[in-house]
């Protein structure tokens, strides 16, 4: 019996021995409690874990807890299972404080391989980071029952203290929107870093300016950054600045472009935009003294030249005042200068010059401006000039808002035959009808002329020179009263620039609708009612007859009006001409002022056997549809 309890107690021990042996690699070999309340004092044991086991190592494979941006770390983890043996193909996830560390690859995961290790690059997250933290490798065991385990190890961040070398150019000096290459290298405690890529800046006043082209930024390569510096017309000397994140002290290198080269001087423009000023003194509505021209200069690449010097000279000389004798381009490439009227009409040019580019071959390179002339601007009499669309309307019919009766028309030139300036105001006025709009009586004028609407209406009769106009009012020459004619509107049209004024004036008639009085071939007796007779004409001949007609006041029929012959009887019509009334202004007086037709009429047959008698009727037709007749009659005699 006691050789017995010795064989089990021996075999407890040897269970115990080898439960304590399956322990390591970080993870606990399991204890032996003491006996709980109500044991047996037998005791219970913790099973063996997983294990991951995580070390760092530097660049040369040397433990290293130390990261920098220059010295990144290689993280190792090791998995083992609970019996302590390596783990194959286990996935492992590696995690950190992102703003100081990163992974490479950046998923942070990684294989384990035959002996369970698995191993990923750790860099820091930028130049700048710096602290203490901690990474951790996570790894998930393959089998039927899914099981992690997880391992650490601490870590330092040291920020990386960078600097540039010397900015180095290709070629310091370039020629006008010539290229030179640029290059800095990234230094690290005194080596060319290439730990990782780093976005270097350029940047240059002209580039600033849009004078010179340059990459912005350019990722290292190697540890050095370059790009092409290409001269945009900058023409002056330049600095190129390189900077970047991480990086104290930026760095700089001058570089020399040549001025590009003038080719041309072009005239851009002048103000007053219709190239006209009027003489000194003499004012005038939006009318200057003062002209400016516009110029602008081109280098060689048809680009604008700045900076360049400009001198002008007048064209003759002497008869206007140059303000501006020399002056430079701006950034664009333009220069100004101002010119002042004298005290006699004329034109001029103004020549824009660049000094300094005369050659062998050639004088200094110029242009000149278009002619610019000095004229009075104010209206004169003489050039004063009015018309109407419809001289005689049908003043039976009032007119309405919108379709007035007539036009009147107006142009007016200064002394030199120049239109006024636009905005010179004309005042019309009337003693028949209407004139104007309702909003002005008048019209303001565009390139010289202006127009306004005439409206048939009340009033229809005339009072002697009313209302008072300065065509019928005064002493001056041309003044002259009203036309007396009854049914003739006398329209008066006015400017004054304050101390003269110019005026002029025009008629238009307000025809009745009927014809009221013919007469023939010139007679002064006119026929008002009845038949009009011809009397005999020899039937082997044409019968030739002009006939002016008229209203009942002696005035033109409405313009437009159709004449025709109609009922003709015993005759044939060869021509009536003209078939309409025209234009006819009133003339002075009271005597007929109709619209004159000739009339050619044949006998029916010929030879004649016999006299014979034709009848016909004058008709005409208004525009608004008015008809009126007048009868004739004609005899034709045999020989």
């Amino acid at each position: 019996m006691k050789n017995q309890q010795f064989k089990y107690s021996t075999l407890a021990l040897l269970l115990a021995a080898t439960l304590s042996a399956c322990g390591g690699g970080g993870g606990s070999p399991g204890a032996t409690g003491g006996s709980g309340s109500g044991g047996t004092g037998g005791g219970t044991t913790t099973p063996a874990a997983p294990t991951v086991g995580v070390t760092l190592s530097g660049a040369n494979g040397q433990a290293s807890s130390a990261l920098s941006g220059a010295t990144p770390l290689t993280v190792r983890a090791v998995v083992r299972d609970a019996a302590n043996q390596p783990v194959p193909n286990a996935v492992v996830t590696f995690t950190t404080d992102a703003t100081l560390a990163v992974f490479a690859p950046t998923a942070g995961t990684a294989l384990t391989d035959a002996s369970g290790a698995a191993s990923i690059t750790m860099r820091a997250a930028s130049l700048a980071a710096g602290g203490a933290g901690s990474v951790t490798a996570t790894a998930a065991l393959p089998g039927a029952t899914a099981t992690t385990a997880s391992g650490s190890a601490n870590y330092s961040v040291n920020a990386t203290a960078l600097s540039f070398s010397a900015v180095r150019l290709d070629s310091a000096n370039i020629d006008a929107y010539g290229s030179t290459l640029v290059a800095v290298d990234l230094m690290a405690n005194g080596a060319k870093y290439s730990g990782q890529q780093v976005n270097v800046s350029f940047s240059s006043a002209c580039v600033t300016a849009g004078k010179a082209t340059l990459a912005p930024s350019v990722a290292t390569n190697m540890g050095t950054a370059q790009t092409v510096y290409r001269d945009q017309g900058c023409g002056n000397n330049d600095v190129i600045t390189v900077s970047a994140d991480g990086v104290s002290t930026p760095a700089s290198a001058s570089l020399a472009i040549a001025p590009p080269s003038a080719a041309s001087v072009q005239f851009v423009e002048a103000t007053p935009n219709d190239k006209s000023i009027v003489i000194r003194g003499q004012g005038g509505i939006n009318r200057t003294e003062t002209a400016t021209l516009r110029f602008r200069v081109f280098d060689v690449f048809d680009r604008p030249l700045a900076g360049k010097a400009v001198e002008f000279k007048v064209m003759p000389e002497g008869v206007v005042t140059l303000n501006k004798l020399r002056d430079s381009t701006d950034q664009n490439g333009e220069v100004i200068t101002t010119v002042n009227s004298g005290s006699v009409p004329t034109s001029f040019r103004v020549q824009a010059v660049l000094p300094g580019t005369a050659t062998a071959t050639r004088p200094d390179i110029s242009t000149t401006s278009d002619s610019i002339v000095v004229t009075t601007g104010l209206p004169v009499q003489r050039a004063f000039s009015l018309s109407a669309t419809k001289a005689n309307v049908d003043g039976t019919f009032d007119s309405t808002p919108s379709t007035p009766a007539s036009i009147v028309n107006i142009l007016i030139a200064d002394g030199f035959g120049n239109p006024v300036a636009d905005g010179t105001p004309v005042v019309f006025q009337t003693n028949l009808g209407s004139i104007g709009s309702a909003d002005r009586g008048g019209c303001l004028t565009v390139n010289g002329g202006c127009s306004v609407d005439f409206r048939v209406q009340d009033p229809r009769t005339a009072l002697p020179n009313l209302p008072a106009t300065p065509c019928n009012t005064g002493s001056a020459a041309g003044v002259s009263a009203d036309s007396t004619r009854k049914g003739v509107a006398t329209i008066c049209a006015s400017t004054t620039d304050g101390a003269n004024t110019q005026f002029g004036k025009i008629t238009i008639t307000l025809s009745d609708d009927e014809i009221g009085r013919v007469y023939i071939d010139g007679s002064a007796t006119p026929v008002t009612s009845g038949t009009v007779d011809l009397g005999n004409a020899p039937s082997a001949d044409p019968k030739i007859f002009t006939m002016q007609l008229t209203d009942l006041n002696g005035n033109p029929l409405p313009v437009d009006s159709t004449v025709a012959i109609t009922g003709l009887v015993g005759a044939t019509l060869v021509e009536l001409t003209p078939a309409k009334v025209q234009n006819i202004f009133a003339i002075a007086g009271n005597g007929p002022n109709g619209s004159i037709h000739r009339v050619t009429l044949s006998a029916p047959t010929k030879p004649c056997t016999a006299p014979s008698r034709a009848t016909f009727n004058v008709t005409a037709t208004t525009p608004n549809g008015q008809i009126s007749a007048i009868p004739f009659t004609l005899n034709f005699t045999c020989p």
